[in-house]
């Protein structure tokens, strides 16, 4: 590790995340013994196919509901995550609006913002402690570029019509004092959350509604009516997959949406005159406007989480699944984040972790079920999926029930997007992407403009 790092004497790299920590990492429960018969069977138990589970069940207490898990409920992003209850929405409001209209966009950003509330008046209901606190998320711009394009984002946001009580421009120092900034943006569509304490309460929550969850039972291939495991085989009406960035595993979906890897570090426990040195007071989130962005919080024991991508992609769609993170990418968030406060240079890293999150080749979220088959999917939620997996749990309820309502009418429902390419191209062109946003946040520094390599790194993956 370089000498220029901080590490706390009880450092933790990888198992699985800081979030398990205080409470250990959970031991998987049960597997599957034998052939089942269902009538909703649920691949993964994260934070889409618990939610799917926990209003499937709410609305039709007699369904038979089971949820097949590799290891244990939380085990992948939803208990790695950077703990943003956020209402921004996976991909562009564009792309969403050439299916359904200005409008049909506009519904689903609507729908989003009041899915922050909703999960947060079922962690009231079912007794879930998840820190949560809604204050509000923070866009810092560090460059005369990056100023640029916040502004440009506010404008189109109003295009939109996300108001001014929704999203606005602020004093880069009237929330949250970052070192360099010289504009900033504020939105009270985000809550910060404990992740791992979010899923394991709605997994709680779901076993008492009568889900059985079967933990250490991996699904190695989905058909119509049946969810194969090594243990047995379940036969089901409907067949839900809620595999997000894992989904490549599976028997056939190698290249139907990318794993792509995120990383963050966590602090040491700061002391009341670093917070108010900074200013950060409210729990609000904090990100940025840089291309190779960044995402953090506060957390409830005084801690900074920073996150940030590291090792972007593994060739061939791999995952490292238990979560170690490579020590260029710990030196790579230190170093940003003593940057952003200088004043936590006296304090060290405790624990680094990685996980993956799914990515479709459009860069937009998609829920579906087919009536015919039974066959459904949700995810692709690109770095948003702790509030976006309410929304499709919500979805797939009234897909799976056969109700047309609000929520099925939303263009995200039915998507379909093309697959990525073969390797070696989509390995290579990750790289490139991510490649190009380094040197074009190198290069801004002295610009005003967005670089040209930035859009080059769009053109090429689609973002």
């Amino acid at each position: 590790m370089n000498a220029h790092v901080s590490l706390s004497s009880g450092f933790v790299n990888g198992d699985v995340s800081f979030w398990y920590r205080s409470s250990g990492v959970p031991s998987p429960g049960p597997r599957l013994d034998g052939d089942l018969q269902a009538d909703v069977a649920i691949v993964g138990a994260g934070y889409t196919g618990l939610w799917t589970a926990y209003y499937l069940k709410q609305a039709q207490p007699s369904l038979n509901v089971v949820v097949l898990e590799k290891d244990f409920a939380g085990f992948g992003a939803s208990g790695r995550n950077g703990g943003w209850l956020t209402g921004d929405l996976a991909g562009s409001h564009q792309r969403y609006a050439r299916t359904h209209g200005v409008e049909g966009a506009r519904r689903l950003q609507r729908e989003m913002y009041a899915s922050i509330d909703e999960v947060i008046q079922v962690c009231e209901k079912e007794g879930i402690d998840a820190d949560v606190v809604k204050g509000g998320v923070v866009n810092v711009a560090r460059t005369p570029s990056q100023a640029a394009r916040l502004r440009a984002s506010v404008s189109a946001a109003r295009a939109w019509g996300i108001e001014e009580a929704d999203l606005r421009l602020v004093d880069p120092a009237e929330r949250l004092r970052v070192a360099g900034a010289v504009a900033a943006s504020w939105s009270p569509h985000c809550a910060r959350v404990q992740p791992a304490k979010l899923v394991r309460g709605l997994a709680r929550a779901v076993r008492e509604l009568g889900v059985t969850v079967y933990e250490r039972t991996p699904v190695t291939e989905i058909a119509p009516g049946l969810a194969v495991t090594p243990f047995g085989t379940v036969r089901a009406r409907h067949v839900l997959r809620a595999t997000e960035g894992f989904t490549s595993r599976l028997k056939g979906l190698r290249r139907q949406w990318l794993p792509m890897n995120s990383s963050l570090i966590v602090t040491e426990p700061l002391p009341a005159s670093f917070w108010e040195s900074v200013g950060w007071a409210g729990s609000e989130l904090l990100g940025d406007m840089a291309h190779y962005y960044m995402y953090a919080q506060r957390t409830a024991d005084d801690r900074i989480a920073f996150g940030g991508r590291g090792r972007p992609y593994l060739y061939g769609s791999r995952v490292d699944a238990r979560g170690h993170t490579h020590e260029q990418t710990v030196e790579a968030l230190w170093r940003l984040l003593i940057d952003f406060f200088p004043a936590a240079a006296s304090s060290s890293v405790a624990h680094a972790w990685s996980g993956v999150l799914g990515v479709p080749r459009d860069w937009c979220s998609t829920v579906h079920v087919d009536p015919a088959t039974g066959l459904g999917w949700a995810g692709g939620y690109t770095g948003h999926g702790v509030t976006t997996a309410n929304l499709a749990g919500r979805t797939m309820r009234d897909l799976v029930l056969g109700e047309r309502t609000a929520l099925t009418e939303l263009p995200w429902v039915g998507r379909r997007v093309r697959a990525w390419e073969p390797e070696p191209l989509r390995w290579l062109g990750v790289h490139a992407m991510y490649r190009l946003y380094r040197v074009a946040d190198h290069r801004e520094r002295s610009m005003t403009g967005t670089s040209v390599l930035a859009r080059m790194a769009d053109l090429i993956t689609g973002h």
